[in-house]
């Protein structure tokens, strides 16, 4: 019988000992129970250097609930860390005065960035960019260059800029004009 209360009595020992040990073993490991699926863990986790592209594409997400700070914040890190998909869309929110002032030479920059690393839609924006003198001093020859390898590389889009003639009211119809005037 003694021996049967001696067990019972190192089992609760063990048990009670169980949570301070696994405390201490955990501190300063992270999140002992992280949050998961939200847009404030997408974050957090890109704020530690965590990029991937599924992160980078949740700013979509963030910046259409309204949340442009963070979406800004998502985005140009992920841009940093070579998303090009977070360069146009650093471009846009640039563009639009999306939680930061509205700033089109810094939004043709981000586009120059993605097309300079490859990416069909940063070429196509930035052969915009050149052909409307928005942002970047005018060079149709270059713009009409990055529109032609856009639409090389499969942008539907640049293929029906070439059909117009290069003419950028045949894909943006509805462009508030004024916003293209040359600023240069």
């Amino acid at each position: 019988m003694s021996s049967i209360r001696n067990a019972a009595r190192l089992a609760a020992a063990v048990l009670w000992a169980l949570p301070a040990a696994a405390q201490s073993a955990d501190e300063g490991q992270g999140d002992l129970n992280p949050e998961e699926l939200t847009w404030e863990r997408v974050i957090r986790d890109v704020e530690r250097g965590e990029t991937s592209m599924t992160a980078c594409a949740s700013g979509y997400f963030i910046t259409k609930s309204g949340r442009h700070g963070p979406a800004r914040q998502l985005f140009e890190r992920c841009a940093e860390d070579g998303w090009t998909g977070a360069m146009t869309w650093m471009s846009q929110l640039d563009e639009n005065g999306l939680g930061a002032p509205r700033d089109s030479g810094r939004a043709a920059d981000w586009d120059r960035r993605a097309a300079e690393a490859g990416d069909p839609v940063g070429k196509f924006n930035h052969g915009l960019d050149l052909l409307r003198g928005h942002g970047v001093a005018a060079d149709t020859e270059q713009g009409r260059r990055l529109i032609d390898e856009a639409a090389r590389d499969g942008l539907a889009v640049a293929a029906d800029l070439q059909a117009a003639g290069y003419d950028p009211r045949a894909v943006t119809p509805d462009a508030d004009e004024w916003r293209y005037q040359p600023m240069f």
